[in-house]
């Protein structure tokens, strides 16, 4: 059976891919690495947030939606300017805002290795690996309750 190919998968599947990708790369203590991977699985649940936003909300067409996640520009981008915002006065308002800071963190310090050429010893990189965790399956369980982020390998501790 053939892998399905990257640009054909669902956002939840590229998560889980990022994620399998960060764990290897942690594991082989490249932990500059899987500190961009985990922003990257980050961002990847703010676009299917968003996406599911805009089914429940409006009539938007795919292409629309794929704009607009292009036009925000990152994660922050992403939630301050769509997912915060579309969710005002919503159920999931409060917790879209509540996990915003840990997502911020691992923004930043995902800037400043890819950006500054930064590295990352393993504590830090645990840190920004749990903060990405933490802010992944509580954007994504708003959505999608029985989602949990698996990991095929063992991180060191």
């Amino acid at each position: 059976m053939s892998k399905k190919e990257y640009e054909d998968r669902t956002d939840l599947e590229k998560i889980q891919s990022q994620w399998n990708k960060l764990t290897g790369l942690h594991s082989r203590e490249e932990f500059s690495g899987a500190v961009v991977r985990a922003a990257t699985a980050a961002e990847i649940a703010a676009n299917f947030a968003v996406r599911q936003e805009f089914e429940s909300q409006s009539k938007c067409t795919e292409g629309f939606v794929n704009n607009l996640l292009r036009w925000a520009n990152g994660i922050e981008g992403k939630l301050n300017h769509l997912l915060i915002p579309m969710t005002e006065g919503s159920k999931h308002h409060k917790s879209l805002t509540e996990v915003k800071k840990s997502v911020e963190r691992t923004n930043k310090k995902r800037n400043a290795v890819a950006h500054q050429g930064e590295f990352c010893n393993i504590d830090e990189s645990k840190e920004v690996i749990d903060d990405a965790r933490h802010f992944i399956e509580t954007v994504v369980k708003l959505y999608d309750p029985g989602f949990k982020l698996k990991d095929k390998k063992k991180r060191k501790k």
